[in-house]
């Protein structure tokens, strides 16, 4: 019985837990991916880098807070300074959109041509980050490290595994959980949010009805900025912070959303758990459990690793590909792309 529960702790230590909060964070981005689809009606290949935008903009305004001596206790600065980071990815995204989206808006361009319109404002933004924090990791992370440490759980249960609760772990699923359920309120219960969906599913009749569709644009870059900034600083907090990182999740979350239906939430937030489980669950080495699970004779001398972590996006990939080919809207029957 002891060695079942040791691989449990050492199952959650390592693929539970980590993936839960990994899943959060992808389930934040997805779901501003599948906003601009669902309302704007192309896919935004700028999101990561917005995500890379808003954690830079709330690093730097808790360096500033740091520098003044502020602090959040055993809570990370950066905290409070995500409503800072969120307002100037705001103001970023409504300057984009100005400049450049609404142009192709007016034009009624081909959701095509937005797609490429954002790889050019993608590469703009992640050149700006670089520029202005550099290329290498930044790890931002204060206050309390961990809720519970290994030796502590330890000494509480008498087993042999220890399982360590990362207080960034706890903080993004709070944040995340918050975040979202205060998206499905706006989506569902106030004026705007209801603009919103009826513009997402018939755009021409929404307009009939005296919808502004330039302040549904403006409330869903909002919104998007929230998502991204809050995304991307949960992943920089949880990890660290690189700004070429932030571009490569561009496809995990891309994955997820499609995963669960590009243009529908409920799916969205499914996909991001599903992507991440499946990356985890694939590239974690099972050594460790099974040595608790199995008679001496028949633990494993190798690490019982399907694919190395450098690899872990080639799940993402795979799964993109299958649902692509199998099952286009998603798993809840969201816009086929």
């Amino acid at each position: 019985m002891t060695d079942i529960l040791n691989a449990i702790v050492a199952l959650s230590n390592f693929v539970l837990i980590p993936g839960a909060a990994y899943g959060a964070q992808l389930a934040l981005g997805a779901l501003g991916v599948t906003l601009i689809y669902g309302i704007l009606r192309f896919s935004n290949f700028a999101h990561g880098d917005t995500m890379a935008f808003g954690t830079m903009a709330t690093i730097l305004v808790t360096w500033g807070l740091q520098s003044m001596g502020v602090s959040f206790g055993f809570l990370p600065t950066a905290l409070i300074a995500l409503p800072v980071g969120i307002a100037i990815t705001g103001l970023l995204l409504l300057g984009t959109d100005r400049a450049v989206y609404r142009f192709y808006r007016k034009q009624k361009a081909a959701p095509v041509v937005l797609v490429i319109v954002s790889i050019g404002v993608m590469f703009v933004m992640n050149g700006l980050v670089r520029f202005i924090i550099g290329v290498g990791d930044v790890n931002f992370a204060d206050g309390a490290r961990f809720v519970i440490n290994a030796r502590q759980f330890k000494e509480m249960t008498g087993l042999d595994e220890g399982l360590a609760i990362r207080s960034t772990t706890l903080i993004t699923l709070i944040t995340a959980a918050i975040a979202v359920a205060l998206l499905f309120w706006f989506l569902n219960k106030t004026r705007t949010g209801k603009s919103m969906r009826a513009f997402s599913d018939n755009e021409d009749l929404a307009l009939l009805s005296g919808i502004n569709p330039e302040r549904v644009v403006a409330v869903t870059w909002l919104i998007v900025a929230a998502l991204a900034t809050t995304a991307g600083v949960l992943y920089g907090l949880d990890k660290s912070f690189k700004a070429f990182t932030y571009f490569q999740l561009l496809l995990p979350i891309f994955a997820a959303a499609i995963v669960g239906g590009l243009g529908n939430p409920l799916g969205a937030i499914a996909g991001g758990f599903v992507i991440a489980f499946s990356e985890v669950l694939v590239t974690y080495a099972w050594k460790k459990v099974l040595e608790y699970l199995l008679p001496e004779n028949l633990e494993p001398s190798s690490l019982v690793q399907l694919l190395s972590t450098d690899y872990k996006f080639a799940v993402s990939f795979a799964i993109l590909i299958i649902v692509l080919l199998f099952k286009p809207t998603g798993l809840f029957k969201g816009q086929s792309v």
